[in-house]
């Protein structure tokens, strides 16, 4: 089944020499293989339950809730000691970057409304007219919206996406910049989307490892 086969760890890149040193990368699939990325080898991968109660909540036993899992696979990475999905966010952190990458199979009403600003929107509001829209909601918990980085990409193989990057300040953690990659499979089925996360501090600090995940984030045409 596609949920059990969601998640696969494949192989380490060492550092150095071949053979030489300890793993200086571990490298994560998706999707049978279809999706891929890197993080470095001293991050820990956060609890797949944990990870799944986030992004569904209710109950896990409903048929929608079923369905969901059988259409999505979810991975996340936490350089913190102890790994938690609550970090998602830059919560608690002690100013640790997350990396989380999410790749679901679209509904056909999911498929006909996509669009470039939808995936700019994927888990946080980018676009101005979805943060004018959450903007309203009572004790809404972002603020001080900056754009970094907001770029339409073209991988190959017909895949279509964008990538963004931008601040906001969340209330309980410092400012957090985090960077979006979102990838429309060629035949429209399918949407791949990678986030990564750390304070902007920690951002500017780390920005040529964090780039280097980013970089590696890959669409695999399916065989076949």
């Amino acid at each position: 089944m596609f949920a059990a086969t969601a998640v696969a760890l494949t192989a380490v890149l060492t550092a150095g020499t071949a053979g030489c040193g300890n793993p200086e990368f571990t490298y994560v699939n998706l999707h049978d293989g279809e999706i891929y990325f890197k993080v470095p080898a001293s991050w820990r991968q956060v609890d797949q339950k944990a990870l799944q109660e986030f992004f569904e909540p209710g109950d896990p036993a409903s048929a929608m809730a079923q369905i969901r899992k059988e259409r999505m696979a979810l991975a996340a990475y936490d350089a913190h000691a102890e790994p938690s999905v609550s970090h998602f966010y830059g919560l608690g952190t002690q100013d640790e970057p997350f990396v989380f990458v999410r790749t679901t199979a679209l509904f056909p009403t999911e498929r006909d409304a996509i669009s470039l600003n939808s995936m700019r929107d994927a888990f946080l509001p980018f676009t101005a007219d979805r943060r004018r829209q959450l903007e309203q909601l009572p004790g809404y918990p972002l603020s001080a919206f900056e754009p970094l980085i907001d770029e339409v990409v073209h991988p190959g193989d017909g895949v279509r996406g964008v990538h963004v990057r931008f601040n906001y300040a969340i209330r309980g953690a410092r400012t957090q910049t985090f960077d979006v990659t979102s990838y429309l499979a060629a035949d429209g089925q399918r949407v791949s989307t990678m986030m990564i996360r750390c304070s902007a501090e920690c951002y500017r600090k780390r920005a040529q490892e964090l780039d280097k995940i980013s970089k590696s984030f890959t669409i695999k045409r399916p065989i076949g």
